[in-house]
């Protein structure tokens, strides 16, 4: 009996110590788990406001901390003590856009200096005024600030501060999201049409943040904006997929102000340079200027050779999506730019390299110079070169070139008129709106022109030669045009980075006589720089071609990038560079001088599509090759199976250039040399110096037998007219009718030349440069243009062309006189137009035995010019 009870007290025991144990154990657990948790908790507690705010955060270190949310996405950005009041560039670029929203790929945007500062719990994106200088040692400069308003861009409330380190923590969702650094909605257009393509609101829901990429000098945010426009009136072109949503991207870029020894380096108006403009607030000057070249900071490996490599070259990359087979050319002509930089004493100062397939990178990263190729479906350029820089100095801190590849292609824009399609300027406001301030203009018009000199060199079906029949290579005349324009092309752009402004006065650094002597231009250039417009240069008949485009660097651009980058150059140095400029291989005149269109300018040299310093034979020269090009240009373009498209193509570029030479002539007519130089300088001349009365009488002699003599436009046949049909896609001219717009075309060219010959400014200038040299009165320049439109039919019929002519010029006469008095023209300009409508009405008042047609046309004129000089 004993024995059994100790058989069940034993097991119990056990029972109870294995239980005892096994609960004082969960005891121990529960004990440890509550502990790890407070623990934790007092951790977090511990922690900062800063660090519980970036806990869910990747951190992306750079000149700006930024962290991005890994649940949201959204942004928040650390500013260390020692960027609280720094100065900072500010530069951003698109990087896809679509035209009808004013932007594009590549397109340079925003480059400014910007400073962050605190004000309390607040931070301010603060946009500095550059605009001005002040000498440090004038007691004026205490009141640099005096009535120049900053602009504050963003402020941010202060999410977080670290007590140890001193940085800031701030929400960057809206610095960047919204419009707040940048306008990227452009502004309505002043008496727009309520037609026009419109963004509409940008959706914030939408909008994102694409990416972020930081690095030690530069952070940059790349920026979807979305806008809503749910009920369009306007669609836009097919690059807009939906105008309710339109996506504008943009790479925002902060970006550290160098610290080096570059020097800035001082404009001059006799040579081109892109600048920083500053206003002297402290000078007594009657040019109070402190304005600054844009230049690369560029330094001698050996400042004491005579010619060094630099320390840091400018380096290109070619972007991988260049077409193969034209890289070579691309990277030949950037690297001929080394040729001009010898003469500041380097060598080697420009490298090419090509992107590799497998980069890591993209072309729109900053600290890459870039030579961008693109294909877009409605371009606005074949080539733009920008350039970003320090405000401050003027240093240039980046590049890119952006290529088309429509400058390659037989194409014209389709959403031109056939009566505009390839003309000259009508007026200076037609400058193309999507375009940056910069604009480079020149690919479109070098593009118009290489398809005049490919239909020039294009055979005819008649031509004996078996192997150049069709629109084959003519004994490698079209492989030469297209590398030289594409050479060229590179050359002009690449120059824009460089600093280099237009000079569109290069053209006239040869006589007529050596243009075409490939001798010549080989070893001094066609023209005097690569920043020119000038015409293609196809060879008249009976003379061998030469280049087509120059491809070196001219006269002009060795001089300029000479004053622009030798280094350490004395204010002697550069004055002695500078003295050179009435050598007239140096000419140059910019933009602003040029007379591309009606009215604008008064120097005929600063002309775009002129060649040679015989300006007039030339253009005379070309307008007789294109009287050649018509009788054969239906014979060109006959392959079988083929559309006439491109026979209509070439027919806007032969007129297109027909419409050029007769805009270069016009120029002369009450013209005025211009000459920079300053006073005493050796080689200069009077500052202005009218136009010789011949050399004008002889452009209106031109004008006359090419643009307005009733056989003038005799040049095209009949049966061309009938071929000119563009091929049809889908319904691409709804609305509109096909045929092909010829008088209004015709017109078109001649109205062109009217409205210069016609401008108030033009008809002001001759009477006030008779002062000062001109010979040609207003009165006789007034009968010679009007005999040239009405004499040569005056007593007989009147083709169609003339009768438009006629009209037009009445009414342009008209307009002069005005029922009260145009403000825009002075007195003797009215009456001389007074006087002309009069002298018509008795050339045309008698008219008998005349067609009906022509009988119509003359009552019609009579009709205008009683109209014009009726009194109340």
């Amino acid at each position: 009996m004993r024995s059994r009870t100790l058989f069940w007290i034993l097991p119990l025991t056990l029972l109870l110590i294995v239980g005892c144990s096994s609960s004082a154990q969960m005891t121990d657990s529960s004990a440890s788990a509550q502990t790890a948790k407070q623990q934790a908790e007092n951790a977090d507690e511990e922690k900062s406001d800063f660090e519980k705010a970036i806990a869910k955060s990747d951190s992306l270190g750079g000149l700006f901390t930024v962290y991005r949310d890994t649940t949201d996405g959204s942004l928040q950005m650390a500013l260390a003590p020692s960027q609280i009041g720094q100065e900072y560039i500010y530069f951003t670029h698109t990087v896809d856009g679509v035209l009808e929203a004013g932007t594009f790929r590549g397109a340079y945007r925003d480059n400014t200096v910007f400073k962050v500062r605190r004000h309390y719990d607040q931070i301010e994106f603060v946009e500095v005024n550059t605009n001005f200088h002040f000498n440090d040692e004038s007691t004026l400069s205490r009141a640099s600030d005096a009535n120049v308003s900053p602009s504050v861009l963003h402020v941010e409330k202060i999410v977080a501060e670290n007590d140890s380190t001193g940085r800031l923590l701030i929400s960057a969702d809206d610095l960047f999201l919204t419009e707040s650094l940048t306008q990227v909605k452009p502004s309505p257009t002043p008496g727009g049409s309520p037609t026009d393509f419109k963004l509409g609101r940008q959706s914030q829901k939408k909008s994102k943040v694409e990416g972020v990429h930081n690095y030690p000098k530069n952070t940059d945010v790349v920026v979807d904006y979305v806008f809503e426009n749910p009920r369009p009136v306007n669609p836009g072109s097919d690059a807009v997929t939906d105008a309710r949503n339109v996506t504008i991207t943009l790479r925002h870029s902060l970006i550290e102000v160098p610290e080096n020894d570059f020097e800035p380096r001082f404009a001059d108006p006799r040579v081109g340079y892109f600048t920083q403009q500053k206003d002297n607030l402290t000078s007594t000057s009657a040019t109070p200027y402190h304005d600054l070249i844009n230049r690369w900071h560029l330094k001698k490996k050996n400042p004491d050779a005579e010619l060094s490599e630099p320390v840091e070259p400018i380096t290109w990359w070619i972007e991988n999506t260049t077409p193969e087979r034209i890289r070579p050319i691309i990277r030949d002509a950037v690297l001929e730019w080394n040729t001009a930089f010898r003469e500041a004493g380097f060598k080697n100062a420009i490298e090419v390299k090509v992107q590799p397939d497998t980069a890591s990178w993209d072309a729109g990263d900053i600290r890459y110079n870039v030579l961008r190729w693109t294909s877009s479906p409605n371009p606005p350029f074949s080539g733009y070169g920008p350039s970003f820089v320090n405000p401050r100095t003027g240093q240039i801190m980046g590049a890119d070139v952006m290529l088309e590849y429509a400058f390659l292609t037989n194409q014209v824009n389709q959403n031109k008129l056939f009566e505009e399609t390839g003309l000259p300027l009508q007026a200076a406001s037609e400058r193309p709106k999507t375009l940056p301030k910069h604009a480079c203009t020149l690919p479109g018009f070098l593009h118009m022109n290489t398809l005049f000199g490919k239909a020039a060199l294009i055979p005819t079906a008649a031509d004996p030669s078996p192997e150049q029949s069709g629109p084959s290579d003519l004994n490698g005349e079209m492989t030469q045009l297209m590398e030289e324009a594409l050479h060229y092309l590179a050359l002009h752009e690449v120059g824009h980075t460089l600093g280099l402004q237009h000079n569109m006065k290069a053209s006239q650094l040869h006589p007529t006589d050596e243009v075409h002597d490939a001798s010549v231009t080989r070893e001094e250039g066609l023209v005097g720089s690569v920043m020119d417009y000038p015409a293609v240069n196809v060879a008249p008949p009976d003379t061998d071609q030469g280049q087509y485009y120059t491809t070196r660097p001219g006269p002009y651009d060795v001089w300029a990038v000479e004053y622009g980058y030798t280094p350490d150059a004395s204010e002697e140095e550069l004055d002695a560079i500078l003295s050179r400029s009435t050598e007239p291989a140096l000419a140059f005149g910019n933009d602003a001088d040029d007379m591309r269109a009606p009215g604008k300018g008064i120097d005929p040299d600063v002309m775009i599509g002129d060649m040679s310093k015989e300006a007039l034979d030339y253009a005379e020269g070309r307008m007789q090759l294109v009287e050649g090009l018509m009788d054969d240009l239906l014979t060109k373009y006959e392959d079988p199976g083929q559309s006439y498209q491109e026979l209509r193509n070439a027919f806007l570029s032969v007129t297109g250039q027909h419409a050029q030479m007769a805009a270069v002539a016009s120029r002369y007519v009450g013209g005025v040399h211009v000459d920079r130089a300053l006073i005493g300088q050796e080689g200069a001349t009077e500052p202005y110096r009218p136009v010789p009365l011949e050399k004008q009488q002889r452009a209106l002699d031109l004008l006359n037998e090419y643009l307005f003599a009733p056989d003038a436009f005799e040049i095209i046949p009949n049966e061309l007219y009938r071929h000119l049909q563009p091929q049809r896609r889908g319904f691409n001219f709804f609305g509109a009718s096909e045929d092909p717009k010829v008088h209004a075309r015709v017109l078109g060219i001649q109205e062109n030349v009217l409205a210069h010959l016609l401008h108030p400014n033009v008809l002001e200038r001759m009477t006030d440069t008779r002062l000062y040299g001109n010979e040609y009165t207003l009165a006789a320049y007034m009968r010679d243009l009007t005999d040239a439109v009405f004499a040569a039919d005056a007593q007989g019929n009147v083709n169609t062309f003339r009768q438009n002519l006629q009209v037009s010029y009445v009414e342009s006469l008209a307009t002069v006189v005005g029922e009260e008095g145009d403000a825009r023209y002075d007195n003797v300009a009215q009456s001389a137009a007074l006087q002309s409508l009069q002298e018509i009405e008795r050339m045309i008042d008698r008219k008998r035995g005349v067609n009906a047609e022509t009988r119509a046309h003359t009552d019609h004129v009579l009709h205008l010019i009683d109209e014009a000089t009726a009194t109340e």
